[in-house]
């Protein structure tokens, strides 16, 4: 089995999950080329962000899985922002069926979508949050809505914040990582990619059903190898 990974940034998806990989389907190896991959292996390419990965990306992809005919997923990973996962799979199927993009029937396409966005599920982790905090400006984002309670992919942008709402939810995780003076940056994610940290967020999503997107990747994981939530 091969898995191709098609993520939507050049930066945090393409160092986090990778390391994630190594913990969830540790039988799993990662190559550089797509000439070598062979059996038990993934390629992992990035779509260089929307609207790119919608027009060039995914053709790219397929017609990458195509021409090797050794892959069982085509794994596409997308930031919902401030759309619906229903509207990007509407355009997801307009733009293949616009391009005559037709993926080959060894290949299953399998969409997880980062809702809102990657860091989102980083507020899942329980551990790293501070209820009382120091940090004037995360207390004010705390008391518009405690992720630490309610579910993160839940959390609507806070009024008068200047930027979209995924660029929100990643302010509000890059200052819950600055009160407990943990390492935390687009390039370089750093706690992130612990397995303690993703332990934790497989935790929230089993036990209280919150970031359900993050628990679709999981299930994923899962249909590959039993044992990830063991």
């Amino acid at each position: 089995m091969n898995i191709y990974f098609l993520v939507e940034g050049n930066g945090t998806e393409r160092k986090v999950y990778p390391e994630w990989l190594k913990y969830l389907v540790p039988e799993f190896v990662q190559v550089k080329s797509l000439d070598k991959v062979v059996e038990n292996q993934y390629y992992l390419f990035s779509g260089g962000g929307q609207p790119r990965i919608f027009d060039q990306g995914l053709s790219a992809a397929i017609a990458d899985v195509n021409s090797h005919d050794n892959f069982d997923f085509l794994v596409l990973c997308l930031d919902v922002e401030d759309s619906t996962s229903e509207h990007l799979g509407q355009l997801i199927n307009r733009n293949l069926d616009k391009n005559e993009e037709k993926l080959n029937s060894a290949t299953q396409l399998v969409i997880i979508f980062q809702n809102k966005c990657f860091e989102t599920w980083f507020l899942g982790n329980r551990k790293i949050f501070k209820r009382n905090p120091s940090d004037a400006q995360l207390s004010k984002y705390i008391e518009h809505y405690c992720v630490l309670e309610n579910d993160p992919e839940m959390m609507p942008v806070l009024d008068n914040f200047t930027g979209s709402i995924a660029k929100f939810h990643r302010k509000y995780f890059e200052l819950i990582c600055k009160e407990r003076r943990s390492s935390y940056s687009k390039t370089n994610p750093g706690v992130v990619t612990e397995r303690t940290f993703l332990n934790e967020l497989i935790s929230r999503f089993t036990k209280t059903a919150h970031i359900p997107s993050f628990g679709r990747f999981i299930q994923f994981c899962e249909e590959i190898n039993p044992t990830v939530l063991r």
